[in-house]
């Protein structure tokens, strides 16, 4: 078995995060990450993020970066979503 390391952080709102997310994911509001940044240094890294298309990700990604906290965007939750169930 394959070991998981890191954190999957959606961006996406609570309402589009209900509708779908990836399984063991996280839900953070963008507006909200500068003030989570010590909160997400605690999680396993690198924390991979997502949203609808990867607009929100891409912000958060460099908010997270100018913190020095390991992230990488992952663009889109469905194809982030569609590489976990891969890998299983």
């Amino acid at each position: 078995m394959k070991e998981r390391l890191g954190t999957v952080g959606d961006l996406r709102t609570q309402k589009e995060y209900m509708g779908g997310s990836v399984v063991n994911s996280i839900n953070n509001q963008l507006n909200e990450i500068s003030t989570q940044v010590n909160e997400l240094k605690e999680l396993s890294h690198p924390i991979v993020l997502c949203s609808a298309s990867g607009g929100r990700s891409s912000m958060a990604t460099q908010i997270l970066t100018q913190a020095a906290t390991e992230c990488v965007n992952a663009g889109s939750w469905m194809d982030v979503n569609y590489y976990k169930n891969q890998t299983n």
